[in-house]
């Protein structure tokens, strides 16, 4: 580094180059000559040695750079680079095998069958007595209570494909988004569970949590709520409770609009990207009707068509698991609305676009704990498919977006700890508070759960 300084002082001192010599002579070959008689013939000798040891030198640095650049595999093959190439092929090998969605022990099943357009679908036998029989079960396990502490016992699911994402930065977004419903769920004393299993080969895609709630209702007698959410929504405030009291006479919550629902049968009128299903049999019942529109092949399809033709501004494409939701509200609203809790007070699911830049201002003005369109609940990333190879908005958008998403709910998990991002496209942090010999004042005054106890406190 000295030297590498030295000599760019002297480019820029010097007005000639530095291998120019003045004279007396006035030649620049008459002052090579009289200097090179001055040194002896042995350190001549020497120097013509260490030039050359430097050739040899750079010729074989020159060479590493060019094998490393261009690959020349062929000058030099050691055996650790032929293990390395090994490891690589064979991790390419495993990848492609996970992501074909085939175990190599399993038998060929010859190509995939779907069920015929006539054909009946369930997600499992007809239960008709679970009210009943879940009460029992609930009396004779009292260390299972599904109310704890006059709360009832809240279940989120979420989940992801089994298979690893198309690019590693799906996979580093699907990890953040887990992360950030962990703390939400430790913060206000909810279980969760995160599923990569396909319950159901029929019902994959959109269609993948039907089965997985159900199975989950029936294995958990002690949970009063089920609680869905995509893995592309992020909890954007960490304060914020639901205010369960408010749906005692329903058995559904799902963030909408009632007026997009029946006045104009729009297609985005609710949003199943997150919403509540009470432990009960009218939940079950809905999950026997709403399933059976589902299975993949012809019966999605046809589906697909009825939906389009029945809801405003849907566009023509297999059937999804909303629209045939709202199809059902719509078309059978006597039997279902009067357990169906429409919240739009707050954001159960708050579409991105319109708050991922708004968040410094909620900052300025604002304060976690309100939940709506000051401080939203849950930004969900609708249209963004970070896990997949396409989505309806540029990738680079979406991933700043929700980098910004997650730092600004991490924030206010850091806060309690003394730190915060370095900004909301960061990952670092820096230090906000000094460490103190009283740290349980700092427990009082920045801990959440405080705040979250606070806030359900004054609802109730």
């Amino acid at each position: 580094m000295g030297s590498e300084s030295t000599f760019s002082a002297q480019k820029r001192t010097s007005g000639t180059l530095p291998t120019t010599v003045s004279s007396a002579n006035g030649g620049s070959r008459g002052g090579r000559s009289a200097s090179s008689s001055l040194i002896p013939r042995g350190r001549q000798m020497n120097k013509t040695f260490n030039n050359i040891k430097i050739t040899i030198i750079c010729g074989f640095v020159t060479i590493l750079v060019l094998r490393g650049t261009i690959g020349l595999g062929n000058l030099v093959s050691t055996e650790s680079e032929a293990e390395s190439l090994h490891l690589i092929e064979e991790t390419n090998r495993i990848l492609a095998e996970i992501r074909s969605d085939k175990d190599p022990t399993d038998p060929d099943d010859g190509p995939e069958k779907f069920l015929e357009l006539n054909a009946t679908f369930s997600l499992g036998p007809r239960i008709s007595t679970w009210d009943e029989d879940r009460k029992v079960w609930l009396q004779q396990n009292p260390q299972f209570p599904n109310y704890v502490r006059g709360k009832p016992r809240i279940m989120l699911v979420t989940g992801s494909p089994p298979n690893p994402c198309d690019n590693a930065i799906g996979d580093h977004y699907l990890l953040k988004g887990i992360k950030n419903k962990i703390d939400y769920c430790r913060i206000h004393g909810i279980e969760i569970v995160y599923n990569m299993a396909h319950l159901d080969k029929e019902m994959a895609g959109y269609w993948a949590k039907l089965p997985l709630i159900r199975r989950l209702m029936l294995s958990h007698p002690e949970v009063e709520w089920i609680w869905w959410m995509d893995s592309d929504a992020l909890f954007t405030d960490m304060v914020f409770e639901l205010p369960v009291s408010k749906y005692k006479d329903y058995n559904m919550v799902i963030h909408g609009y009632p007026d997009l629902l029946f006045e104009q049968k729009s297609w985005i009128a609710l949003n199943t990207g997150s919403f509540l299903f009470r432990n009960c049999q009218w939940s079950l019942d809905l999950l026997d009707v709403w399933a059976p529109m589902g299975p993949k092949g012809p019966i999605r399809e046809e589906t697909g068509r009825i939906l389009t033709a029945n809801l405003k501004g849907r566009p023509a494409f297999e059937a999804d698991d909303q629209s045939a939701l709202i199809y059902l509200l719509i078309s059978q609203k006597e039997r279902w609305m009067s357990k169906v809790f429409v919240e739009n007070s707050f954001y159960l699911h708050g579409f991105w676009e319109g708050l991922v830049d708004r968040y410094e201002e909620m900052i300025e003005k604002y304060h976690p704990g309100l939940g709506d369109e000051r401080w939203p609940f849950v930004t969900h990333f609708v249209g963004c498919k970070p896990c997949g190879s396409y989505g309806d908005y540029p990738v680079e958008r979406c991933l700043k977006s929700m980098e910004r998403a997650f730092n600004f709910a991490d924030n206010q998990v850091l806060n309690l700890y003394g730190f915060r991002h370095r900004g909301l496209v960061s990952p670092n942090i820096k230090r906000i508070r000094n460490e103190t010999v009283t740290p349980l004042v700092n427990v009082d005054h920045f801990d959440i759960r405080h705040s979250a106890s606070h806030t359900s406190g004054s609802k109730g």
